[in-house]
């Protein structure tokens, strides 16, 4: 069953779902769980049962020429900035087996001192201006902490770090009306690529105790990662994750705030903080939506989409599908979510960091909840981000009553 209609049920550039996705992906699951659409030149899938296998089907579901539907994003060029994420196997497998030999799950154990360090230094300056009045959330706190941690696991000294930041930033950034990826984005691009060349060359001539060097060193039955290499990971760190992490420490305080006694057991007990993290990262996820190109054809509820063509994988959508949860569009902290999350994908490309984002969101959201007893959000002054694929908040402007 495919659907079309005059307005398009799903334009991932409309800034209208952009502010609410939730009642599009309904209409979709109930009418269109294969939906058409003409004129951007996609198909989607919006059913959780149908996301799930889309992730697990990596044969006929190619990553190869990446996973956004921004045009600029798309191609055989993908995995110059997307690294393994956008190829298949074999190449993808033997990618992300080397870097799976630096990016280590003791490795990321190891850093949680430092990314507690980092957030207690960022708390504190929020904290100091929170005493006078309002203070943005994401400026002060959920937009510097992932791209410092990642800053930090790579190696970056301390006064680079607001200006890749800046930069991490840039990249990320879409106009409204524009479907693809605009100029100040390709410039932000360029610069963090020149910027880590300079670094990945440096650590050739001088090794330090860093993930980059770490992936330099990397080494299975004598083959090793290139500089190119070892470049398109470090661009995929800074995309997946430190974008993915920011909009999911906003999240969780957006709708810790909408749901209040929700979090009366998270003060009592910050030891429930994790499971806050996996309440946000079901209910509103960070990242909405993922690209697959199709590889041969493939048939699905009757209807053949043929090779070569473009179908979305919506696991925002598949989060609120009330034939796999009980009241999904109730924000429910300790609800059973285990296997059904999709917000790391599932299979070959199960996301890597996975690990390191939820020891993040978990540090960060412990580390405040050590110091307020209570936090208003002023939603007529927040802002969205205005992404293809990912959603969160650019601003998000807080009073804090500290402890």
């Amino acid at each position: 069953m495919t659907l079309q209609v005059d307005k398009p049920l799903l334009d991932p550039y409309d800034y209208d779902f952009h502010e609410d996705p939730y009642p599009y992906y309904q209409r979709l699951r109930d009418e269109a769980p294969l939906y058409r659409n003409e004129e951007l030149g996609f198909w989607a899938l919006s059913r959780h049962a149908d996301v799930h296998q889309g992730f697990r089907n990596s044969t006929t579901l190619s990553n190869r020429f990446g996973v956004s539907l921004d045009p600029a994003s798309r191609g055989p060029h993908a995995s110059k900035t997307m690294s393994f994420l956008a190829m298949d196997d074999p190449a993808h497998l033997r990618l992300r087996t080397l870097v799976s030999k630096g990016f280590t799950p003791r490795r990321i154990r190891e850093l949680e001192p430092r990314v507690t360090e980092i957030a207690t230094r960022h708390l504190d300056t929020m904290l100091e201006k929170a005493a006078s009045g309002t203070v943005d959330y994401v400026d002060e706190f959920a937009g510097k902490l992932p791209m410092d941690v990642i800053s930090e696991l790579m190696g970056v000294p301390d006064p680079d770090r607001a200006e890749v930041r800046a930069w991490a930033d840039g990249v990320m950034h879409r106009d409204e009306g524009v479907t693809d990826v605009p100029a100040a984005a390709i410039e932000a691009s360029l610069n963090l690529i020149v910027y880590y060349q300079a670094m990945v060359a440096e650590r050739r001539k001088k090794p330090t105790d860093d993930l980059t060097t770490a992936l330099l060193e990397a080494e299975i039955d004598g083959d090793r990662l290139t500089d190119d290499e070892v470049l398109g990971f470090m661009f995929l760190m800074v995309i997946a994750g430190n974008e993915t992490t920011t909009k999911l420490l906003a999240n969780a305080a957006f709708w810790g705030h909408r749901n209040p006694d929700q979090l009366t057991s998270v003060y009592a007990d910050p030891a429930r903080v994790p499971l806050w993290v996996e309440e946000t990262l079901r209910y509103d996820t960070s990242s909405q939506i993922l690209a697959r190109t199709v590889s041969g054809d493939l048939t699905l509820y009757d209807t053949t989409i043929p090779d070569g063509d473009v179908l979305l994988l919506l696991p925002g959508s598949g989060h609120r599908d009330e034939r796999v949860f009980d009241k999904p569009d109730d924000f429910i902290i300790g609800r059973d979510i285990g296997s059904k999350l999709l917000s790391f994908g599932s299979g070959a490309h199960f996301c890597l960091g996975a690990h390191l984002a939820r020891m993040e969101a978990r540090v960060a959201l412990t580390e405040l909840f050590g110091r307020i007893k209570g936090y208003q959000v002023d939603e007529a002054n927040s802002v969205r981000v205005h992404s293809s694929n990912v959603r969160g908040f650019a601003h998000l402007p807080m009073t804090l009553e500290v402890s």
